[in-house]
């Protein structure tokens, strides 16, 4: 049975046949009485052509408004919104024919238009939408539901999210697990672990029954913003609602414990997993033991842990090595980094980068710096391709050898790399071109900071203000500072003062006055919580592998 069938009665057919073709026929530009094989054959698919055509025309609505309030029903206008393939002109016919033709439409209009409008990035649109659906008597489905609140969660409209949950409460609307703890992955990821929290709470823990995955996303949440003691109770919950934790619950909760420097209370933990029956330590579990050590700079104990993970029959990865060899090079023990570097052939375990930035920061702490320029050679033999890091642990330990002239080369290799650099980079090249009085170089590296799209920080106006300064080029410090200002980057007490003081010294009391004054009416300038000055950054500690 065709969908003309189901909506017009038998003896009707032959003439809304005639009147469709009259439509085409005037659409085509001419007259045309008798309606042509391919209308009589699939007369309604040619009705939802003439109603998508006098619509988008809409000059001809006026004189068809009866017509069609007799003919258009749900279903045909279902299939107008669907021909148009634009959600945004199925929206205005939705509206127009909701107003002006009293249609209500059917849920699968509703499900076309807000899935589409979705897919478009029209996310502001599917509210107007909802109502819609609301007021013609739909409720969305599980399946609909949970696309749209994942979309919504996925564009950061919360808001949104909230409104479809509150509209389905203490409705039968069901939504499986994987889509929900999709829902809290994404937010978590997006750092508003305490939406996915609101979420939980509000709507999962009434109609959805959580799993151990559930806690585990934010159980990770929390402890990611550090609120670790928060991710205990959600831990301590997991009983009440019939889920277990599993290894990769208590490995989440020991690297958040020994992250926050907790390791003990890590250390715990572990004791816990090792006695339970049916889940034990992994690597995971390992490695973040070891590194909470290590970042304590209690090597004895991390090297304890690693041996019992060997003994155990646990392989160490790279990650493993690296947050030893760290561990061994910031306390200046550069014989047990090495000794580590060396040992990951036993184990048939390649170095990454992260080991190798690792051990050049270990070399360069110790005054080795030569040893690690030969790590860096290495490193490109074995196509290890550096990152920022690496090139700022060698540029700041050349840096502070007064070698200016080799960190200045590393920063043209950054230049016509695909290196995306950081200030800290640079500020200390900067810095020592300008405390050798050379701030015409200083300048030509701040360029190329700009060329590269990276912008100065604090720190970078800092230096250039007092450099220009003490060579007395006073106009060019009173410039980049007015250029730090006009960046919307605050400067602290340190720049403040410094200029003032440069400006008093060189005689120019208004200046300074005009600079003091600025201080003291903007309290993000100079007045901040910064009263101490920040130090240029002298040692760059790499961030561990874990």
């Amino acid at each position: 049975m065709t969908l003309f069938s189901l909506t017009t009665r038998p003896l009707r057919v032959r003439a809304s046949t005639i009147a469709i073709a009259h439509f085409h026929g005037q659409h085509r530009g001419g007259s045309r009485f008798y309606p042509d094989s391919e209308v009589i054959q699939n007369p309604e698919a040619w009705f939802v052509k003439v109603v998508s055509t006098l619509f988008v025309n809409s000059h001809s609505l006026d004189t068809c408004l009866s017509y069609l309030c007799e003919k258009l029903t749900p279903l045909i206008a279902f299939e107008v919104i669907k021909r148009f393939n634009n959600p945004k002109l199925g929206l205005k016919f939705l509206e127009f024919s909701r107003l002006n033709l009293n249609v209500n439409h059917c849920y699968s209009a509703y499900n076309l238009l807000m899935r589409s409008l979705c897919q478009m990035g029209h996310h502001h649109l599917v509210n107007m939408v909802f109502d819609y659906m609301g007021s013609d008597g739909h409720l969305p489905d599980s399946a609909l539901l949970g696309f749209l609140v994942t979309s919504m969660v996925q564009a950061s409209n919360f808001d949104m999210v909230k409104k479809l949950l509150a509209e389905v409460r203490g409705k039968e609307v069901w939504i499986n697990s994987f889509v929900y703890n999709n829902w809290l992955s994404v937010l978590v990821k997006q750092n508003q672990v305490h939406q996915a929290i609101y979420l939980f709470k509000e709507y999962l823990v009434l109609h959805s029954p959580p799993d151990a995955w559930t806690f585990n996303i934010l159980i990770r949440g929390l402890c990611r913003v550090g609120e670790v003691d928060r991710a205990f109770d959600f831990f301590k919950d997991m009983g009440s609602f019939g889920c277990l934790p599993d290894v990769v619950t208590y490995n989440t909760l020991i690297n958040g414990l020994c992250k926050a420097n907790e390791v003990q209370r890590g250390c715990e933990l572990f004791k816990e997993v090792q006695s339970r029956s049916d889940c034990s330590p992994d690597i995971v579990t390992y490695t973040s033991i070891i590194s909470g050590f290590c970042k304590s700079g209690k090597m004895k104990e991390a090297s304890v842990f690693f041996e019992e993970m060997i003994r155990s029959g646990i392989q160490p990865n790279a990650i493993t090595f690296s947050v030893l060899i760290d561990g061994f090079g910031k306390i200046g023990n550069i014989a047990e980094a090495e000794a580590m570097y060396k040992k990951m052939v036993y184990f048939d375990c390649s170095p990454d980068v992260v080991t190798f930035t690792c051990l050049i920061d270990g070399y360069c702490r110790t005054g080795q710096v030569n040893q690690g320029l030969n790590l860096w050679n290495v490193m490109k033999t074995r196509n290890v391709s550096p990152t920022v890091y690496t090139y700022a642990v060698l540029i700041n330990a050349l840096c502070k050898e007064n070698r200016l002239n080799e960190a200045r080369d590393f920063l043209r290799q950054i230049k016509n790399s695909s290196i995306i650099p950081k200030p800290f980079m640079y500020n200390p090249v900067i810095d020592g071109f300008c405390k050798a009085g050379n701030v015409d170089e200083a300048n030509a590296i701040l360029k190329e900071m700009e060329e590269k799209r990276c912008n100065p920080d604090k720190v970078t106006f800092t230096i250039l203000i007092i450099g220009h300064c003490v060579k007395g080029r006073m106009f060019e410090a009173i410039d980049i500072f007015n250029r730090m200002l006009a960046i919307g980057c605050d400067p602290d007490s340190i720049t403040v003062n410094s200029l003032i003081s440069c400006l008093l010294k060189a005689g120019r009391p208004n200046e300074a006055n005009r600079i003091r004054k600025m201080a003291s009416e903007d309290h993000n300038l100079g007045l901040s919580s910064f009263e101490k000055a920040i130090p240029l950054r002298t040692t760059i500690d790499i961030p561990a592998a874990v």
